[in-house]
């Protein structure tokens, strides 16, 4: 070894003692104690001592190659092992290029914890022109986030990232961001290690006794009960199937509730409250239970659910009680504790399930007469992919009008989508993150040629982490519901028109297979032979365009 690789290998060596228990690692083992074990980010200037140890750690680390692709994937990695995904971001423009998943995070209630350096103590609003400057980071992932924090200490990170569990816990959950200056981040940390450990959670909360009598009560003496199920009562799928069975129940699911309740089960009418026909079976009700939804319009493609019975409400959110939909009878707690303490109050004999036969033929004769070539399509790629198959889609017309209601999910989670906020490039990285977070169940993504583009980047994330994820690029030219949109204004179309690259050798050059699909008959096949075959698989499906 010559004398400067020895004097290399020394001054290392004595780096590393310095940087050997920084606030970094503080809070790096602390998420980790809460069994996070993996993060999505990439490395910069400013947020090493964030990767340092996270080998150490036996954390993770997946390099996505935009920002966005981070927190997507970390969106992803949650819905799959019930914990926050964790974005590292470097500052300035790295956290910048994180918004998007932020917001997403935020409409979408998901848990998220973003991590970044900020400028030194006493830096703030200094405008003198250093590496990544921001004028306030924190102000600015805070007009978006639940909450977003700066801390001065090791101690006041860690205790942020105690805060945020407890958050994900016992209320609703959404994203939040630590900004850790950069003299705090690399200086020693002065936080014992009984304090890196995981806190104790307070129990969940089942709801104001009197309250839940009022709603037994309701619920009992309805003859034409109904249940809708938002995102909130993902963790309560047992709980929720047992009151349907109970009360002899439908069961309409929000998107983001897609699969609380088995979709193949007799009560299930699964996440189609964007059709009027599936409405109609809530509106009609003399009872309607909402379980964790805030009833919005983008998960009901209408203004309100016109709710013509009594109205019983459950949310871990005082503040959801009444948006939207006013409630008779409003519980305020988990789902799962709340169904459960309405199961006990119920007399134990279920009753016989409704028959929905003219509901669900009303339902699936409005999903068919408003995209019969999407559905078509979607029931091929559906046909294609096994039971257990976790998809994650994207804002595109193959997804929000037809496979979010042709799929027919048994699990919550096995559709990984984002209805509210509706952003483009959220299906290849969010399906990243299910990889990584399992490998029991095979993940395939099925996204537009427009919303792929945004996240086409990607491709050489999954390859580099070696990954068997297929994805299903479902092509009509370009943005063709917004063209759609233009020519209904009387409007020539301009700006929707799009340039495609050739999608099956683009995805060879980064490494991955690609395959074009030009034969109807060849679609299933094809996209079964990709799965089947493993590593990363996109299966490019032109389709004729509709004018």
């Amino acid at each position: 070894m010559s004398e400067d690789a020895t004097m290399t290998d020394e001054r290392y060596a004595d780096t590393a003692g310095r940087y050997a228990d920084t606030a970094g690692r503080a809070v790096l083992e602390t998420i980790r104690a809460y069994g996070v074990d993996a993060i999505f980010g990439i490395p910069g200037t400013h947020n090493l001592e964030l990767y340092r140890p996270l080998a150490d750690l036996g954390i993770r680390a997946v390099t996505n190659r935009h920002e966005q692709g981070s927190g997507y994937g970390a969106d992803g990695w949650a819905q799959q092992t019930g914990l926050p995904g964790v974005v590292i971001t470097t500052s300035g423009p790295g956290l910048q290029n994180a918004m998007s998943a932020i917001g997403t995070a935020f409409c979408e209630s998901r848990p998220l914890i973003v991590l970044s350096p900020g400028v030194p103590l006493g830096a703030e609003f200094a405008d003198v022109g250093t590496l990544h400057e921001t004028k306030d980071a924190t102000a600015m992932v805070g007009a978006i986030a639940e909450w977003s924090r700066r801390v001065s200490s090791a101690a006041e990170a860690v205790d942020a990232v105690h805060d945020a569990f407890t958050l994900f816990q016992t209320g609703r959950p959404r994203p939040v961001h630590i900004e850790i200056p950069l003299d705090v981040l690399e200086a020693p940390a002065d936080v014992p290690a009984e304090a890196r450990h995981p806190r104790v959670m307070p129990p969940r909360v089942s709801g104001d006794p009197s309250a839940l009598a009022d709603a037994a009560r309701l619920l009992q003496g309805a003859q034409r009960p109904v249940i809708v199920a938002g995102g909130g009562s993902v963790d309560a799928a047992h709980e929720v199937t047992a009151l349907a069975e109970r009360l002899g129940a439908p069961v309409l699911t929000t998107l983001n509730g897609k699969g609380v309740v088995d979709e193949r089960h007799p009560l299930s009418l699964g996440s189609n409250l964007r059709l009027a026909a599936a409405r109609e079976v809530a509106e009609d009700a003399d009872v309607v239970l909402v379980i964790g939804s805030k009833l919005g319009e983008a998960e009901l493609w209408a203004p309100r659910l016109e709710a013509r019975g009594a109205v019983v409400r459950i949310d871990i959110s005082p503040l959801q009680l009444n948006k939207n939909l006013d409630a008779t009878v409003g519980i305020v707690g988990d789902a799962a504790a709340v169904s459960a303490a309405l199961l006990a109050l119920l007399p134990g004999e279920g009753r016989a399930a409704r028959d929905l036969t003219i509901e669900r033929a009303a339902i699936e004769a409005e999903m068919r007469d408003t995209a019969p070539e999407a559905v078509a399509l979607a029931e091929l790629i559906a046909d294609a992919l096994p039971d257990d198959a976790i998809v994650a889609g994207d804002s595109s017309q193959i997804v929000y009008m037809a496979l979010g209601s042709v799929l027919r999910s048994q699990h919550p989670h096995s559709l990984l989508y984002t209805p509210t906020y509706a952003t483009l490039g959220y299906g290849l990285p969010a399906a990243i993150g299910a990889r990584v977070a399992q490998t029991a169940h095979p993940v395939v993504t099925v996204i537009g040629d427009g919303a792929l583009m945004f996240c086409v980047n990607e491709l050489v994330t999954a390859v580099e982490q070696r990954l068997d994820v297929t994805i299903v690029c479902v092509d009509n030219g370009g943005y063709a519901e917004i063209r759609q949109n233009e020519v209904d204004r009387g409007m020539t179309p301009i700006g929707v028109d799009l340039m495609q690259p050739d999608w099956a050798a683009l995805a060879t050059a980064f490494g991955a297979t690609g395959r074009r699909v030009d034969d109807r008959d060849d679609i299933v096949p094809s996209i079964r032979d990709a799965i089947a075959a493993g590593g990363v698989q996109l299966v490019h499906i032109p389709t004729q365009r509709q004018d």
